[in-house]
């Protein structure tokens, strides 16, 4: 079988593998699609602690069981050959301080499949423990299921945020991850939704999924103070710009990734003075299951999220296409005969 491999920082190949066999309690999974996200470029720049190369990358996917591992139904499970899934790639180690004490996101041996040391779902076929593989129902679209994965990491991002009724939210980015926060935010409560990006296309998909108030500045909006601000962008200007923008006693949340070695200048006195709340979200936790029930119970519109599938022999152009924040959500399909554009 064929797949893509960060051979090592910057490098990248296609190469024919071996198809996997599932060990004990794993499963073998035909990939149907597998979404690029900020984090792929990351590790493939070597920027991403703990990865190891060679990798095959690819987190953010779904596809059809076509083997079982021993031992996989011996337990709660019921899973058979040709379950349509999607799969949680966070795995823990269960033993240390924070996995014990009920922050697995934050487990000092997380790896992630296609992250850190276990090849993802950039190929024909990949091998997943059967504890992170989630049926689906067989109606769901495969392609638009591949959203799961990231808005398990938005429902995460609300968990550690108030769900107060009445709130005004003001989320910066409108790329994959800002869409479905503000998609979820009148789900938590919110009386209003603002939406900030300087690219107005992504401001109209902003708009395709519902969101009412978009602007390429917040200055723009005809607000001075949100009781929730959330950065998606990781941009320490729009973070540095976000926090003067939250009301006394509300919430800022950094959920974009801002690069390791970079710092934002805020007023630690008016943090003090106004009680705000700053709070960072990691992964998921606790949050794929919901994930799962919330996307196939119509909680976000993910028809007008992505915009391009790639064949397994354009992942660089797939890649390169993702750093200039051209299209939507891009997706590698590596079962596909041919790159599409969808929109």
């Amino acid at each position: 079988m064929r797949a893509v491999v960060f051979e090592s920082e910057g490098k990248l190949s296609l190469t024919e593998r071996p198809d996997p066999e599932p060990g004990y309690k794993e499963i073998l999974i035909e990939t149907a699609a597998v979404g690029i996200c900020g984090t792929d470029t990351h590790v493939f720049d070597g920027e991403f602690e703990g990865t190891v190369f060679p990798l095959v990358p690819g987190h953010e996917a779904t596809g059809t069981i076509i083997a079982l591992g021993e031992g996989v139904n011996d337990g709660v499970f019921d899973f058979h050959v040709g379950d349509h899934v999607a799969i949680n790639p966070s795995t823990t180690c269960g033993e240390c301080e924070f996995c014990l004490n009920g922050h697995q996101n934050l487990c000092r041996f997380w790896n992630g499949l296609g992250v850190v040391a276990s090849d993802g779902a950039s190929q024909e076929r990949f091998v997943a423990p059967a504890s992170n593989v989630y049926k689906l129902k067989p109606e769901t679209d495969l392609f638009e299921a591949a959203l799961i994965e990231p808005l398990a990491c938005a429902i995460r991002g609300w968990d550690v945020l108030p769900r107060r009724l009445g709130d005004h939210v003001l989320v910066y980015g409108a790329g994959t991850m800002g869409l479905l926060m503000a998609q979820l935010a009148p789900r938590a409560g919110a009386a209003s939704v603002t939406v900030v990006d300087l690219n107005e296309d992504r401001l109209q998909t902003a708009a395709e999924v519902g969101v009412e108030h978009r602007f390429t500045s917040a200055d723009d909006a005809g607000r001075e103070k949100w009781d929730v601000v959330i950065d998606c962008t990781g941009n320490i200007r729009a973070i540095e710009d976000g926090l003067t923008r939250v009301k006394p006693a509300g919430f800022f949340q950094d959920f974009g990734v801002a690069p390791a070695d970079r710092t934002a200048n805020y007023s630690p006195f008016r943090v003090y003075r106004d009680e705000i709340s700053i709070v960072g979200t990691m992964a998921v936790l606790n949050s794929f299951g919901r994930a799962v029930e919330m996307f196939e119970a119509g909680a976000i519109r993910p028809t007008p999220m992505i915009s391009h599938s790639f064949v397994l022999d354009d992942y660089a152009e797939a890649l390169e296409m993702f750093r200039k924040g051209t299209g939507r959500k891009l997706q590698i399909r590596p079962n596909d005969t041919e790159s599409r554009v969808l929109l």
